[in-house]
């Protein structure tokens, strides 16, 4: 299993606040070394590797976590979904809850 990393860069060089939160979450719970390789989605580049792999998957926020398993590639939105599906480590109720990001809400 190989699992990538797509974080969004900004305009002005810093990492969104969400890719912070979830990288600051993995190595919370020592998942970090999970993470295969980090891609990045320039903001207002298209041409940038992570934009063109959210345009391929149809993902268009970031952070999000492609995984290749055996010839099969899928994609997380959640990091939270990742590490419950992919690596086995339970997830509460209210974990997934605090998750929600009221941002998020109603769209993009």
């Amino acid at each position: 299993m190989h699992i990538t990393m797509v974080k969004k860069r900004l305009a002005d060089g810093s990492e969104c606040r969400k890719c912070q939160e979830a990288s600051a979450y993995l190595e919370s719970r020592g998942l970090w070394g999970k993470i295969d390789d980090v891609v990045w989605a320039q903001e207002g580049d298209a041409t940038s590797a992570g934009m063109q792999l959210g345009a391929k998957l149809r993902i268009e926020q970031a952070p999000f976590f492609v995984v290749h398993d055996g010839g099969t590639e899928s994609a997380y939105a959640s990091v939270l979904q990742l590490i419950h599906d992919r690596l086995g480590v339970s997830v509460s109720t209210s974990q997934r809850a605090g998750a929600i990001d009221a941002e998020d809400i109603g769209g993009i």
